[in-house]
């Protein structure tokens, strides 16, 4: 009797065992779906005709026959590639704008952000009734602020600096604004790393600059690649200052894809083909840094 209990029991433990994976992977397999579904509707309207758009088709050659109409228009197409094309030279410009713009933003918002983590992480302040942690508070709650709360103040500042529909200007804004996001996950990286690491560095005789360089950013550096993905997918997919702020020299991809809208309606086929264009290579660039990224994510989860 007890070795049949005892393999009732085993069974029951697992059929709960492989009950619980079907609905863990079940879950994930789901979400998965509904995170990867805008991406792959993007990419099949950008080979749709303007019928199969209203009629909603959805899976190609199963439902419609995937034509290069979206990608024509932008004279990225077989047959336009090698063309003269306005719009694809139009397209280019704005895609090396908010490549530089984005990039540049980002890189600045890590370098200047991993030093303001490290003096928080690091070093005692006292600023009125403000000290560390509400010094850093205050950085993160810069992201309420509504962007549309700063229109005329930038508006006004840039005219008078001269910096509108440039990429100085552009870039200074973009540092801005992702510069808080970035302090506070480069705070927490540092908050992992043992100060005795930099006492035992100082001791031998480095300085101050010379054990953050040589001894705490290769540590780090896996959350500051994590850190300049995050800032540079907000960059690039930032649209509000980018139509406020520029006019012909520094419009960014975003700007292109929002004028797909006119009169006439939408242009979906080029629309979903400007996105497309716009989204591979943020994907590119998740695929290569793929490792860091998570290097970077899980840092701290357990020390």
């Amino acid at each position: 009797m007890a070795a049949i209990d005892m393999d009732r029991f085993d069974r029951k433990q697992r059929l709960r065992w492989w009950s619980m994976r079907f609905v863990i992977y079940g879950l994930l397999i789901f979400w998965a779906v509904v995170c990867l579904f805008p991406i792959f509707w993007t990419l099949t309207t950008s080979f749709k005709t303007a019928a199969d758009v209203m009629r909603g088709n959805m899976l190609p050659w199963l439902e419609f026959t995937p034509k290069w109409l979206g990608w024509r228009s932008l004279g990225l197409s077989p047959d336009t590639i090698f063309e003269t094309s306005t719009v694809r030279e139009e397209f280019m410009r704005r895609f090396w704008n908010s490549t530089l713009i984005s990039v540049s933003a980002s890189a600045l918002a890590v370098i200047l952000g991993s030093l303001a983590a490290y003096g928080l992480s690091r070093f005692s302040y006292r600023f009125g009734f403000m000290k560390n942690s509400d010094i850093s508070f205050f950085f993160l709650s810069q992201l309420i602020l509504p962007p549309v709360v700063l229109a005329l103040p930038f508006l006004v500042l840039y005219k008078e600096l001269n910096l509108l529909d440039s990429h100085l200007g552009m870039i200074a804004v973009y540092t801005l604004m992702v510069l808080p996001i970035v302090i506070w996950i480069m705070r927490d990286q540092f908050a992992t790393v043992p100060v005795e690491l930099e006492e035992a560095a100082l001791v031998d005789g480095l300085s101050i600059w010379g054990a953050f360089t040589r001894i705490i950013v290769p540590l780090v550096l896996p959350g500051m690649v994590a850190a300049f993905i995050l800032a540079l997918v907000l960059c690039w997919n930032e649209y509000f200052f980018a139509a406020l702020l520029t006019s012909t020299n520094a419009n960014t991809l975003p700007v292109m894809i929002a004028s797909q809208t006119g009169s006439q309606g939408i242009n979906w086929w080029s629309m979903a083909a400007l996105s497309a264009a716009g989204i591979i290579p943020l994907v590119i660039v998740g695929i290569l840094l793929e490792k860091h990224i998570i290097a970077g994510m899980t840092a701290g989860a357990v020390k």
